[in-house]
C-alpha cells in the first residue's frame, strides 16, 4: 500500500546541561532511525555554558541561549522564549533535560508538542535528583527497580502529563549509583528516540496520538 510521505517532523530541543539525550537524537537523525521522519532544527538552552549547545553547534544546527533577563518577570520570560522557539515552526518541542518548569504562558503556545523524558516511572519520583532517590530506596530495601518515561507537558505538572512510553530499569543487587546511573541514561536514549520515531511516523502536522507502551528492558 502507498503512504504519502510527509516532510520530516521539526524538533526544536530544549536542555539545560550536556546534552547526551540530544546527541542521541541527532545521531539517530544522521544515522538512519530518524533520517526522513526527523530533524532537529534549533537547540535551545538556558544556559550559556550548556554543552548542548555545543553538540548542536558541532551539528551545524543553529544553538541558541535564551536566558533569562534579571529585570523579567517567569511568564515575560516564558512568553519571549515561547517566540524564539515558534520561530522555528516546530511539530515538537522536546525537553531533553530542561531543568526550569515550563509556565502556562509558553505551553499554551504548542498544545499536544512539548514532549518531556524523566528518569522514573510514571507516578513515581517525580522532581529532580530521581536517580539518586530510586537509589537511596533501593539501599533502604524499598525498591527493586525504576524506569524512565517520556510523556506530553500539558500544563506545569511537568511529569503529570499524558504518558508517551515507559521502559522498567531493574536495580540489580550489584548495583552502584554510577552503574544503574549508565543504564537508566542507556534507557532515556533509546526510548525517547524509539518515541520520537513513533510520533514521527504516526503524525498529522501539529498532533500527537498518547499511547502508553510498556518496553521491558
Amino acid at each position: 500500500m502507498e503512504v504519502s510521505r510527509q516532510p520530516a517532523a521539526r524538533l526544536v530541543v530544549m536542555a539545560s546541561g550536556n546534552g547526551s539525550n540530544l546527541q542521541a537524537l541527532l545521531d539517530a537523525c544522521a544515522d538512519g532511525r530518524l533520517t526522513g521522519l526527523a530533524e532537529v532544527v534549533t537547540v535551545i538552552s538556558d544556559r550559556g555554558d550548556a554543552g548542548a549547545l555545543t553538540r548542536g553547534a558541532d551539528a551545524d544546527v543553529p544553538s541558541l541561549h535564551v536566558g533569562a533577563r534579571y529585570d523579567e518577570t517567569r511568564s515575560d520570560y516564558d512568553a519571549r522564549l515561547a517566540d524564539v522557539v515558534a520561530s522555528f515552526e516546530p511539530d515538537l518541542v522536546v525537553l531533553a533535560g530542561w531543568m526550569l518548569i515550563l509556565s502556562t504562558t509558553f505551553l499554551r503556545r504548542f498544545p499536544d508538542r512539548v514532549v518531556n523524558l524523566h528518569p522514573a516511572k510514571p507516578g513515581e519520583l517525580p522532581g529532580t535528583r530521581a536517580i539518586e532517590r530510586a537509589w537511596q530506596e533501593a539501599l533502604a530495601g524499598e525498591r527493586t527497580e525504576t524506569g524512565v518515561m517520556v510523556h506530553l507537558v500539558p500544563d506545569e505538572g511537568f511529569v503529570s502529563g499524558p504518558g508517551l512510553a515507559t521502559e522498567t530499569v531493574p536495580i540489580e543487587l550489584d548495583d552502584t549509583l554510577d552503574t544503574l546511573s549508565e543504564r537508566i541514561h542507556c534507557a532515556e536514549r533509546r526510548l525517547l528516540v524509539d518515541t520520537i520515531r513513533t510520533l514521527s511516523t504516526q503524525r498529522t502536522r501539529h498532533t500527537v496520538t498518547t499511547d502508553m507502551r510498556e518496553i521491558t528492558a
